[in-house]
């Protein structure tokens, strides 16, 4: 099995950045899918950004040019930077790692941007 633990979020005003970064531990022999979801209220669960194995990046069209992915597979370890922050990307943000056979959820961390 494979273990997240998630880090960062919090409150910041519109326009401000925040850091959230990932961590697995746990049966990982290579992971190939590492990525970020969120749910706002009242809403479905969408895609932020997902980062695969060779390194190519995907990116919701609302936070290309704002939010950043990068993973240390050294570390096994996924980051999502986020700048330029607006209200509408007030949710609860979660990690997502795909290792092998292994399909593994974050707790979730809120991030709220006032404005």
């Amino acid at each position: 099995q494979v273990q997240l633990v998630e880090s960062g979020g919090g409150l910041v005003q519109a326009g401000g950045s925040l850091r959230l970064s990932c961590t697995a531990s746990g049966s990982i022999d290579r992971i190939n899918v590492m990525g970020w979801y969120r749910r706002a209220p009242g809403k479905e669960r969408e895609v932020v950004a997902t980062i695969i194995i060779g390194g190519r990046t995907n990116y919701a069209d609302s936070v290309k040019g704002r939010f950043t992915i990068s993973r240390d597979n050294a570390k096994n370890t996924v980051n999502l930077q986020m700048n330029s922050l607006k209200p509408e990307d007030t949710a609860v943000y979660y990690c997502r790692v795909v290792a092998g056979p292994y399909l593994a959820w974050g707790q979730g961390t809120q991030v709220t941007v006032s404005s």
